[in-house]
């Protein structure tokens, strides 16, 4: 097993995967349950720079030399230039009205999206890619990692708390209630612990 920095030969495998933990909300911004056409819009951006889905803020996760895992993350100050090449694209070619809320700002990383092919779910590689990003931003760089959960996502909140992530706070983004968890040093006594 590898982690690594994405790079651009990754765009379709990391598309497949972020599909996984982003469907409803890239339906949301394309207005419609589309799969195929909520891939084709991912990808276009996995494969571009300079922009928040971009696999220039992904890491992967590879086993035997294929992509199984990946997760978007950047620093949440520059979360309004990240965004803009999306909203500007969702604005022409789907919802001219579109304005997402906020999802971090200023002084944390922030994992933006989290997916694991389904047939190595529950093998612990989800937990692996987080303590790899806690390692990183964290231990490493002193940072804050911070990440949105589901309010009805029990399972996924469970490990993240058992990682050391704690809840500071609630957000809505495009019409769904999520939990604002962080990581960060001055949690006393929390270390990543193996998945």
């Amino acid at each position: 097993m590898i982690i690594r920095k994405a790079t651009i030969e990754d765009a379709p495998a990391i598309t497949d995967l972020l599909f996984l933990a982003m469907d409803e909300i890239l339906f949301t911004f394309i207005k419609k349950t589309d799969t195929a056409e909520a891939k084709k819009f991912l990808l276009h951006f996995v494969k571009n720079v300079n922009n928040q889905y971009s696999y220039e803020n992904c890491t992967v996760l590879e086993i035997d030399g294929v992509v199984k895992g990946a997760m978007i993350i950047y620093n949440g100050a520059n979360l309004q230039i990240l965004r803009q090449p999306i909203i500007e694209y969702v604005r022409m070619h789907y919802d001219p009205l579109f304005n997402p809320e906020n999802e971090t700002q200023l002084g944390e990383y922030y994992l933006d999206s989290l997916g694991v092919d389904p047939k190595f779910q529950g093998k612990g590689l989800g937990a692996k890619l987080l303590q790899y990003a806690i390692s990183r931003y964290v231990s490493d760089q002193q940072e804050v990692l911070g990440l949105l959960v589901e309010v009805y996502n029990p399972g996924a909140k469970k490990l993240y708390l058992k990682l050391g992530f704690e809840v500071v706070g609630l957000k809505e983004l495009v019409g769904k209630n999520l939990e604002h968890l962080q990581y960060k040093n001055s949690f006393k006594g929390k270390s990543p612990s193996p998945g």
